[in-house]
């Protein structure tokens, strides 16, 4: 064999990632329907034994051909994404190899088996009796999936077991009762539904039956993946040179620093605490008949304001607050029902809509007084407009899904229980959480707002000090629930629930404080270096990126023959067509 045949050509980076995107849609079906990626629609997972050692050597195949790829030229696409592909490779490598999830989360299965479902009802993408053939077919294969979840997970921690219980609740209200509603308000007629439905509610009950009879009287696995793997997540996740204790650091630096400023702002809105600003913002609420509309109302007013001081090229994208869908009220409190979920990368529907929490008249009074405190003035600005529907994830959305990168394009999509891919996580959340300061920074937030903001920002180094000290094993989750009572203010119930998540899926609650120091401190950077600086360009040629780590774009727009920053506004109104053989073709009438 001559040298020539003993060195084969180079794969085109293209075909490398094609490859990957095309193994990563057919193995992760619900979070390609997600995304708006229709061709597995009808699908679950498979974490079946085989499949599983099948996922493994794939991703072994794709690292070495990413690698041997033909390269290009440093910052351009093609190479962020070879780079961002082999991060996410090495982290489900580990994922896998260490059954952190598959093996030990049962809520992993019941995430994936109900959302499977709900995604195909949540947007119109196709028309509706493609979207109930589609849930017909992944109704019926959920005893299947479940039924790999009752082999693999022979030991779990107690709260991921409890969360799994929980999610069979909310699973159980939906294919028992919610289907039929959705039957009901929708005119649907198509008989397999209901059949398929009453299919899925059997499997959930033998599964929950599993997880209270068998599972929890025996969880007592560790809830830590360890110091390795949480340095693994923190280098090839996000791509940051800190190690966990940096982070801790950080972290703890930044608590002290908000608990500081904190009580100075209370005392600025003439409150004795913080507690008791927060009891006077929970009484700046809307009427009944006026809760619906203050969305809107703030909506157009962050906008207005944003846009006068030239904050950013504001795209059309249009969103709109409605209520929950009745269909799944009774399912949502006990599923990691958002919102606000990102809007499907290449579905590309003409509005978003916002799943505010509905306040109606026939609701028992004490009731609907609660939903109105908890969705206060404050609230409403704040969480739901700036940091999700606005400037923040929305904003931000619609430039990713016209980046040059294709990792950047999907990564941050909202998927069963996490976004799509990890390495997402540090633009989306620290760019929202950014998105809020910068409106604070122009005067849009009153007094009491800025109470509401310290808090915000404490909560947000506290995740990262409960991510590093519970996933290196100093704290159990007992401490890190004690922490978010004792330092961040938070309720019993709400300090278990986020310490749960957090053990659920480390590395992640460190990227709101990682994610919004890393822009503050690119932005400081950037004004020093140029004369003609100014906010709009700086956030447009941010924002261009995608959802890519914040640490990748940042050592991008510091390169010595980094291109101007921002595009002009023509430019960014300007939609960009989805990639060739990436969307299915819309059919018209759509809506």
């Amino acid at each position: 064999m001559g040298p020539a045949a003993a060195r084969p050509h180079p794969p085109e980076p293209e075909a490398t990632l094609d490859a990957f995107f095309d193994w990563y849609y057919r193995t992760n079906p619900v979070s390609a329907t997600f995304i708006g990626i229709h061709r597995h629609d009808h699908r679950l997972p498979d974490y079946s034994p085989a499949a599983i050692e099948q996922a493994l050597a794939a991703i072994e195949t794709l690292s070495d051909g990413l690698r041997r790829q033909r390269p290009t030229a440093p910052g351009r696409a093609t190479t962020l994404d070879q780079e961002l592909a082999l991060g996410f490779l090495d982290v489900l490598r580990w994922e896998y190899a260490s059954g952190y999830f598959h093996a030990r989360n049962p809520s992993l299965y019941t995430g994936e088996a109900v959302f499977g479902v709900l995604s195909l009802f949540l947007r119109p993408f196709a028309p509706l009796r493609e979207r109930i053939e589609a849930a017909i077919e992944r109704m019926q294969r959920i005893p299947a999936l479940l039924a790999q979840a009752q082999h693999n997970v022979g030991q779990a921690p107690r709260a991921w077991a409890e969360r799994s219980i929980r999610e069979c609740t909310g699973a159980l209200a939906f294919f028992e009762r919610g289907v039929g509603i959705l039957i009901q308000d929708e005119g649907i007629t198509h008989s397999g539904l209901q059949a398929a439905a009453d299919q899925a509610a059997a499997a959930f009950r033998r599964f929950k039956a599993y997880l209270e009879s068998d599972l929890l009287p025996r969880a007592s696995a560790p809830y830590a993946c360890g110091a390795d793997a949480f340095d693994l997540l923190l280098r090839r996740g996000h791509f940051v040179a800190m190690d966990a204790g940096a982070v801790l650091a950080q972290a703890e630096e930044q608590v002290a620093a908000c608990e500081r400023q904190l009580e100075a702002r209370a005392a600025d809105a003439g409150a004795t605490s913080w507690r008791e600003a927060g009891t006077r913002l929970a009484g700046r609420h809307p009427s009944p008949e006026a809760y619906y509309r203050r969305y809107r109302e703030l909506w157009e007013a962050a906008r207005q304001a944003a846009e006068a001081q030239a904050l950013v090229t504001w795209p059309d994208a249009p969103i709109r607050f409605v209520p929950q869908p009745r269909w799944a009220r009774e399912a949502a409190p006990s599923l990691y029902f958002l919102f606000y979920r990102a809007p499907a990368a290449f579905d590309h529907l003409p509005v978003v809509d916002y799943l505010v929490t509905p306040v109606e008249p026939d609701m028992p009074p004490d009731e609907q007084t609660r939903r109105l405190q908890t969705n206060n003035d404050t609230a409403i600005k704040l969480t739901h407009v700036i940091h999700h529907a606005g400037l923040g994830h929305h904003v931000q959305n619609w430039y990713a899904y016209r980046a040059s990168s294709r990792i950047g394009q999907i990564a941050a999509v909202d998927c069963a229980s996490r976004i799509a891919v990890y390495c997402g996580g540090t633009m989306a959340e620290g760019w929202a959480c950014y998105a809020v300061d910068m409106m604070e920074e122009v005067g849009f937030l009153d007094p009491l707002d800025r109470v509401a903001q310290a808090q915000s920002r404490l909560r947000m180094a506290a995740r990262a000090v409960v991510d590093v000290k519970l996933h290196c094993g100093t704290w159990a989750l007992e401490d890190a629930e004690r922490f978010y009572q004792d330092r961040a203010g938070m309720t019993r119930d709400a300090a278990h629930a986020e310490a749960v998540k957090n053990s659920i899926f480390p590395g992640t609650a460190l990227m709101y404080l990682v994610g919004t120091r890393g822009i503050h401190d690119l932005r400081r950077d950037l004004v020093g270096r140029s004369r003609d600086f100014t906010l709009q360009r700086f956030h447009d040629r941010l924002l261009s990126y995608g959802s890519v780590p914040v640490a990748r774009i940042s050592a991008l727009m510091r390169a010595p023959d980094a291109p101007p920053a921002g595009s002009s506004p023509e430019k960014v109104r300007r939609r960009k067509r989805p990639r060739r053989g990436q969307l299915r073709k819309a059919t018209p009438g759509q809506s």
